[in-house]
């Protein structure tokens, strides 16, 4: 391994909410590396069409992120390929150790912006169709499912309110719960059954999902007798998955404050309660993940570290 490298910043995760910090990062002239484990763009990547992105209609998760990553090293940007496996603040000297797989950074400020791995329900077929009839987020992809049949896989409140988003768009909804009820809240449990395009099935799973170019085909497991159905669907139909998510915070896990199910809590600044440590993306509490929330968590959480570092940016 090469000496240690010092840097201004350092930023973990290389979306679009590490590559906006990059972004405003360079323009506030700070020393910054952005590492990225996998591939530069995140989850981003697997979305086939994006339709949200103000002033960037009907393009592509690639394209997007590309232009971003484009636009971040043309400023300067340094870009490294690393897996990061640990995150240490000495409390003398107030700095970060940034260990990974290919260098050793020692940093005045970090941003984590490694964003949240939505959880697989494990059926046949799901990472084949996935960005092609298996989506994980209703607000990004369910205008492209408007008057096909949507199905959503699990029963907690965001499957609920999820399903509820659907029904603006498919054509029926229908909720696929492994168990004898919905985990959900009661109010909203309630709008799922006043509306008229959404049903639910209890003691249910999808075993598996084919077709070609669509999902044509479905079938199903009765999880009381273990009983299986296959349906067909000839315009193709959607499968919306929602059992959860899983944050990327296990790095920062003694270094800040987490919610029950992992997200890293942090002020309206991406300020952790660890002095220069700020987080941004899908990684925080936040009411709604997006992409343009990711880069808005990005911008922010770049121009706070400048100020901590003294350089405060005028709005």
């Amino acid at each position: 391994m090469a000496d240690v490298v010092n840097k201004d910043l350092v930023i973990i995760g290389g979306g679009p909410a590490g590559l906006s910090a990059a972004i405003y990062a360079q323009r506030a002239l700070l020393d910054t590396v952005l590492l990225e484990q996998e591939a530069v763009g995140g989850q981003v990547l697997l979305t086939s069409e994006v339709d949200n992105y103000p002033g960037l209609p009907h393009t592509d998760g690639f394209s997007l992120v590309e232009a971003m990553r484009s636009q971040a090293v043309d400023l300067g940007a340094q870009i490294v390929m690393s897996d990061v496996t640990s995150i240490t603040r000495d409390a003398e000297t107030e700095l970060f150790t940034v260990t990974s797989s290919a260098q050793t950074y020692v940093a005045k400020t970090v941003i984590l912006a490694g964003g949240a791995t939505p959880r697989h329900a494990g059926f046949d077929g799901e990472e084949d169709f996935a960005g092609k009839g298996v989506s994980y987020c209703a607000t990004c992809d369910g205008m492209f499912f408007r008057g096909r049949q949507v199905f959503v896989v699990g029963g907690g409140n965001s499957a609920a309110e999820e399903a509820l988003f659907l029904t603006r768009f498919a054509s029926s909804v229908t909720m696929v719960v492994r168990k004898d009820h919905l985990r959900a809240q009661a109010v909203v449990g309630k709008e799922l059954e006043d509306n008229p395009k959404a049903s639910i099935r209890f003691l249910t799973s999808i075993v598996g999902v084919s077709g070609q170019d669509a999902i044509t085909s479905i079938t199903f497991r009765n999880n009381e007798d273990g009983s299986e159905t296959t349906e067909t669907f000839d315009n193709g139909a959607g499968v919306f998955v929602f059992v959860g998510r899983v944050p990327a915070s296990e790095l920062v896990r003694d270094l800040v404050d987490l919610t029950p199910v992992g997200y890293v809590v942090a002020d309206e600044r991406m300020a952790t309660r660890t002095p220069g440590l700020f987080v941004a993306g899908d990684v925080r509490d936040k009411p709604l993940r997006q992409i343009v929330t990711a880069a808005s968590d990005g911008a922010i959480a770049a121009t706070s570290a400048s100020a901590y570092l003294g350089h405060p940016v005028e709005g």
